[in-house]
């Protein structure tokens, strides 16, 4: 029986520190200013990964695999003996590897630093900010290259204080009161050690569990957020029970929405300059850019990577603003804003990368980002980031990634609430067969 260090879980105790009081979303006197100096990404190259010491099981660990394909091996594991679940799944579970190998999952690297351990952060006062990337404040744990972070019961909105049956008159207090921040929760900072300027922080997750409610909004009319203020002059908020054993919410008598978890906000400190600080070394959760943040990327779902580059020294993660699902644009303000019982992420560090954007992955698309103030810069953002993203990856003239971005890749708006608005471009990895499929890679 082989011995192998990413089936062992080892609990890292987390540092603390003191809590402020700040918050503001989607709001047209926030930060928002766009340097345009800091502009295209650029790309390396990726290998992947296989599954290997199949002698030796963790249940849990292989769950987080597997959750990547779906919630229904996860019953099939919690409802059974660990044995028998895994004779009963033995045929998907072959059919999983070879899809690994074969580019249907994302193509994982050899992760620098080892399997790694798992680092345990609860959302306290001492880990939480409202509304705020800060990165005047110490680290809360320092992780090494390869390491995974779980963060058990996460908060809601407004520091925990949105929960079933809370009106949206409080939730409009709650933003009038905190001019210009976000209402997002943010736990950070965490450190990559060895992560500087130029490197790739890579984001994998593993493991996105809803609690058994959510809530979609929009504020009265008045505050001027979402996309139509002016058309909805009275507030609203509208709880909705999920179903996490069929993995669906029930909106309406005969409207069932499929969920589909993710977190509205991930990222890494902001370089400098791209936003005008709230203070030195404190920026606004809201707009989301070239550090991530709050990308409302609905794709960023169990099994997919996020590929984040490095402004700061030590990366500095965040993350908050949990959804059970949400539509592209995210018009009335919302997603179904919900907490996490669970969330499970690994950090992989690239060196020396020098992306500009973030570039996400799935199992059957690369993403592109554009994000600007105006929806066309957007576009043309999004649009150029995916055109280089052919020419370096697919071997293709900037004139062929042009026209293949042209007439099958699939230009999404990701939301249109947060100052700055987001376009996504989803490029199908089924275009590509052979060697050239297998050559492909983010980093």
């Amino acid at each position: 029986m082989h011995q192998h260090h990413d089936l062992t879980e080892r609990l890292t105790p987390v540092h603390t520190h003191d809590c402020g009081n700040l918050f503001g979303c989607g709001d047209e006197k926030g930060s928002g200013v766009i340097r345009e100096d800091i502009k295209d990404a650029a790309f390396g190259k990726k290998a992947s990964d296989r599954l290997l010491h199949m002698d030796e099981v963790d249940p849990e660990r292989l769950d987080g695999f597997l959750s990547a394909r779906g919630r229904l091996r996860r019953q099939l594991l919690q409802a059974s003996s660990f044995m028998g679940a895994l004779a009963a799944i033995g045929p998907r579970f072959g059919k999983l590897a070879r899809a690994a190998e074969g580019g249907d999952a994302p193509r994982i690297a050899g992760t620098p630093g080892g399997n790694g351990r798992i680092h345990v952060v609860e959302s306290t006062k001492e880990t939480v900010r409202l509304g705020v990337f800060d990165a005047t404040l110490p680290p809360i744990v320092t992780i090494e290259p390869g390491d995974s972070i779980r963060f058990p019961n996460t908060w809601s909105h407004f520091m925990n204080e949105l929960q079933p049956g809370v009106p949206i008159s409080r939730l409009a207090e709650l933003r009038t009161s905190n001019p210009g921040r976000g209402p997002h929760s943010i736990i950070g900072p965490i450190a990559v050690r060895d992560a500087e300027p130029g490197d790739v922080v890579e984001i994998r997750y593993r493991r996105l569990q809803p609690e058994a409610w959510g809530a979609v909004f929009n504020n009265p009319g008045a505050l001027g957020t979402g996309l139509l203020p002016q058309d909805f002059a009275q507030g609203q908020i509208k709880y909705v029970d999920l179903d996490l054993t069929q993995m669906e919410a029930k909106f309406a008598p005969d409207i069932t929405i499929p969920l589909t978890p993710f977190q509205g906000t991930l990222g890494v400190a902001p370089p400098d300059g791209f936003f005008p600080p709230l203070s030195p070394g404190v920026t606004s959760s809201v707009p989301p850019g070239p550090h991530g943040g709050n990308l409302d990327l609905r794709e960023l779902a169990e099994g997919s990577v996020l590929y984040l580059p490095v402004w700061q020294p030590g990366a500095l993660i965040y993350t908050g603003d949990s959804h059970a699902v949400q539509g592209d644009g995210e018009i009335s303000l919302t997603a179904l804003e919900t907490r996490m019982q669970e969330v499970l992420i690994r950090v992989v560090l690239h060196k020396q990368k020098n992306f500009q954007w973030p570039v996400a992955e799935t199992a059957t698309h690369w993403i592109t980002v554009g994000l600007d103030k105006d929806l066309n810069n957007a576009m043309t953002l999004a649009a150029r980031n995916a055109v280089d993203f052919l020419a370096s990856r697919a071997k293709l003239t900037p004139h062929d990634a042009y026209a293949l971005c042209s007439i099958a890749v699939s230009f999404r708006v990701t939301q249109v609430v947060d100052i700055v608005r987001g376009v996504h471009a989803m490029i199908p990895k089924s275009l590509f067969t052979g060697e050239l499929r297998r050559q492909i890679a983010v980093v």
